[in-house]
């Protein structure tokens, strides 16, 4: 059984909730970045945080990792304007992002 929500049919939509205090923001300049506030990270909670949504208000570079992650322009580029999930790898608990030529900010939000 299920506890995602049907559609019209009564088939399940496959989603995600946003986590209650999982919203982050981030100002992204020349200067890596990360959120401040660590994602849920206890392997063996079923609620740990395995997906992000992000939003990027400029193009930049992104790398999820421990609460030491830097990023640079070598990772991975992300586009402004679009609205994506991310998968989040277990011991990761935070996104650090640098900009690509101006300063922005990353939205994240935990989902559960």
């Amino acid at each position: 059984m299920t506890q995602m929500p049907p559609d019209d049919k009564g088939i399940p939509i496959p989603c995600l909730a946003m986590k209650d205090g999982g919203a982050h923001s981030i100002s992204v300049t020349a200067t890596s970045a990360r959120n401040s506030t660590a994602f849920s990270e206890n392997a063996l909670n079923p609620y740990r945080t395995k997906v992000v949504s992000i939003y990027a208000t400029v193009p930049m570079f992104i790398i999820t990792g421990d609460e030491n992650v830097t990023a640079d322009t070598s990772d991975h580029y992300f586009p402004s304007g679009v609205y994506y999930d991310i998968k989040v790898p277990t011991g990761h608990t935070h996104i650090a992002a640098i900009r690509e030529s101006s300063d922005g900010t990353l939205y994240v939000s935990e989902k559960e």
